[in-house]
């Protein structure tokens, strides 16, 4: 009888961890927002920040727009950094700092295999996202809160 005694003490401690486990792991979730969306004042944008956990969970990765040099020069960024809202409006996620973004309208002129060309949008050198675009278009509507 002892030793089903022990048995079943250790079989509760192990559900207690476990319970305590949990528990934790649910109040570090709910403490740390994966994404902060703030309004930037006068425009219908937000700034979108990633906690580096976030961007790791979604594979975020980035580009620079560059130039092309032809006649007209011509911006170009890479076919996955391209979003397209309701409207059909095409829009690129611009990171002004580590993980942060801001959704800015892009003028597509033509796409070429897996490069988009640009009659209009951010200067060349500009950081956009490339992978993990359509999760940020989601934050900054806050789909899924």
């Amino acid at each position: 009888m002892r030793s089903t005694n022990k048995i079943v003490v250790i079989f509760i401690s192990i559900l207690c961890l476990q319970f305590w486990a949990c528990q934790k792991d649910i109040e570090e979730h709910e403490t740390e927002h994966p994404v902060i969306v703030e309004d930037i004042e006068g425009t219908n944008l937000s700034t979108v920040t990633l906690t580096e956990k976030a961007a790791q969970r979604i594979g975020l990765q980035t580009s620079k727009v560059i130039e092309r040099i032809s006649s007209p020069a011509k911006l170009v960024v890479p076919y996955s950094s391209i979003i397209y809202d309701y409207t059909g409006q095409t829009w690129v996620y611009t990171s002004p700092k580590e993980r942060t973004f801001v959704r800015h309208k892009v003028d597509v002129d033509y796409i070429q295999g897996n490069d988009v060309f640009l009659k209009g949008g951010p200067p060349a050198g500009t950081v956009v996202a490339t992978i993990g675009v359509a999760e940020l278009y989601g934050s900054e509507f806050k789909v899924g809160h």
